[in-house]
């Protein structure tokens, strides 16, 4: 679905800071509190916006150790596995994939311990019949 400018724009400020005020938005976008109101109510009532999150910082982000988990899941027991999977807070991300895995999972933290006992417990789950892991040294592009 195409959005108006202020849309985008308003999408835009959100990005960066998804804290403002709405007064604030408001200020940046040259319009009334109340038609910012309104489209935030919109695009959240169209599915535009899905929800709110906190992005961390640089520093926090780069002490985490973090992996990519290929997961192959048992026919039919996807949905549990991903269900599961949501559950676990270290998992960042979670792509289904075509070839010899079914699932990749983007993995952040604290330590190695940490991590050994996350692919441990990823492995352990009901419906996965297997995981290979690789650690991620450093990130070369980050669009």
């Amino acid at each position: 679905m195409p959005l108006s400018v202020q849309d985008e724009h308003l999408l835009g400020l959100l990005r960066e800071n998804a804290r403002l005020s709405t007064s604030e938005l408001a200020r940046q976008m040259g319009v009334s509190r109340t038609t910012v109101q309104n489209r935030l109510e919109r695009l959240e009532r169209e599915g535009v916006i899905a929800g709110y999150t906190v992005r961390t910082g640089a520093a926090y982000e780069s002490s985490l150790v973090r992996a990519q988990v290929m997961i192959t899941v048992a026919p039919k027991k996807a949905p549990g596995v991903v269900s599961a999977l949501r559950k676990i807070d270290e998992v960042r991300k979670l792509h289904s994939v075509g070839g010899s895995f079914d699932m990749i999972a983007e993995v952040a933290a604290r330590d190695v311990g940490a991590l050994d006992a996350i692919i441990d417990a990823i492995g352990a789950l009901d419906g996965v019949e297997r995981t290979m892991s690789s650690i991620i040294l450093s990130t070369r592009i980050d669009r």
